[in-house]
């Protein structure tokens, strides 16, 4: 109940006082990459339960016969979308999921609902928690830890989960994110899409 609170409260303030910052970026979107201005993707979130993320756009939109795939996503991924990702500032409207209580400010990242069934037993407990908007394998690595590495990481954060520890991945975040650390794995943008470890 006190992180709900917490985390209402702080998704509230931090969109009023971040309002001219997501003015700004959207209106840069817009101009550089076009509409829509926000992605929204169906994650799965605490228990499995499919919602709808909220994030800034950082691609282009596909071209008249393009084909979805990583070779085009890293095509389609421009400089001002490289550096949206590399600060995080594409994250920030996912403070509407926080304050919808669809997310947490800390907790496992949401990822993509086709690895729900990928998952060994232990790796699907990331679930029992609410995803978070950063996590503790985002401050121990980001995107450029291995899957095994990371899932194991979101566990721990399930058996050791805290206020206190909530506060330090949050102060973590800052400096991870100024120092723009482990923003992708080697020979991607991102992170190379999760196989199952089964």
């Amino acid at each position: 109940m006190a992180k709900r609170a917490f985390d209402a409260t702080a998704a509230a303030v931090l969109l009023v006082a971040l309002f001219p910052v997501l003015l700004v970026i959207g209106v840069a979107i817009r101009a550089l990459l076009g509409a829509p201005v926000l992605f929204s993707q169906r994650r799965p979130g605490r228990g499995g339960v499919l919602f709808r993320m909220h994030k800034f756009r950082s691609m282009r939109s596909l071209a008249p016969g393009e084909v979805e795939d990583a070779a085009s996503d890293r095509a389609r991924l421009t400089r001002f979308g490289r550096f949206l990702r590399s600060t995080s500032l594409d994250e920030l409207p996912a403070l509407v999921n926080v304050l919808r209580g669809e997310m947490s400010l800390v907790g496992p990242r949401p990822l993509l609902p086709e690895y729900l069934p990928l998952y060994d037993a232990t790796q699907a407990r990331r679930h029992e928690v609410l995803p978070g908007i950063t996590g503790w394998a985002q401050v121990n690595g980001r995107n450029a830890l291995d899957w095994p590495a990371r899932l194991a990481l979101d566990v721990w954060y399930v058996d050791h989960r805290s206020f206190l520890l909530d506060l330090r991945i949050l102060a973590l975040t800052v400096v991870r994110v100024l120092r723009r650390d482990g923003i992708a794995q080697a020979g991607t943008d991102t992170m190379h899409r999760f196989t199952g470890s089964r």
